[in-house]
């Protein structure tokens, strides 16, 4: 189980440094899936996505969407703030609906339907934040209705990953918070892995001058519609196994 586990964090790593999210969206059903509960698979993850997030709001802070992540503070915060408390004693499964629309948006470079039909979802941004605190305070999926809205805005690829990445450590940031005042600020650091903490920098210092660094806008966008196709597969799958 140790190897399974410290590979899981090594891929989940990877995917968030390129992406700027993976190690919540992935991490937390494959934990599940090795027999940790909900909250024990937070307080494993929760300071590597961190400490990733935060590599990569430093190294590009000037091309963070300030307006978008204003409306994210506004509109998905509180209700993350509201439902966290519900998803740490109630596990509910979103994973079907999700995965279906991941792997709508990503087909939207290859559908002029798609693309006008989430442009026009696009309008109701308000909603979609909404949406994504709940979600990420019920289930710790909210990143990808997070990706999913960024990569629908068209962005170049760094302020893609750091508009991304800036959510995404706010989302960690406000569930330590939680998770402190429900169940204690020792148990947050009981669970605290420092090797697991390592492994994401290293990652991210690896995988930013070998793979990130090399990939253009096209490759990127590319990239991206795969890495939205796989995840909502691999929710799909999900649901369907736990059927």
């Amino acid at each position: 189980m140790d190897t399974i586990l410290n590979l899981t964090i090594i891929v989940i790593s990877i995917v968030q440094s390129i992406f700027g999210v993976g190690v919540l969206l992935f991490g937390t059903p494959l934990l599940m899936l090795y027999n940790y509960d909900f909250t024990i698979a937070l307080l494993i993850l929760l300071p590597i996505s961190i400490v990733i997030s935060f590599l990569q709001i430093f190294k590009n802070i000037k091309y963070i969407d300030f307006v978008f992540y204003r409306r994210f503070l506004i509109y998905s915060i509180p209700f993350l703030i509201g439902f966290l408390s519900i998803g740490i004693h109630n596990s509910i499964n979103f994973s079907l609906i999700i995965g279906l629309f991941l792997i709508i948006v990503s087909l939207k470079n290859s559908s002029d339907i798609i693309k006008k039909s989430l442009e026009y979802l696009s309008n109701y941004d308000r909603i979609n934040f909404i949406v994504m605190g709940i979600i990420h305070g019920l289930t710790n999926l909210g990143g990808s209705f997070l990706t999913a809205m960024v990569f629908n805005k068209d962005l170049l690829k760094d302020k893609m990953r750091s508009t991304i990445a800036i959510c995404y450590a706010t989302f960690a940031i406000f569930q330590i918070l939680i998770l402190i005042l429900f169940i204690g600020a020792d148990q947050v650091i009981y669970y605290f892995n420092f090797k697991f903490f390592i492994v994401g920098i290293l990652t991210f210092f690896i995988v930013e001058r070998l793979v990130y660094s090399r990939m253009d806008i096209e490759k990127y966008e590319k990239s991206f519609s795969i890495f939205l196709f796989l995840s909502g597969f691999s929710l799909f799958i999900k649901n369907i196994y736990e059927l």
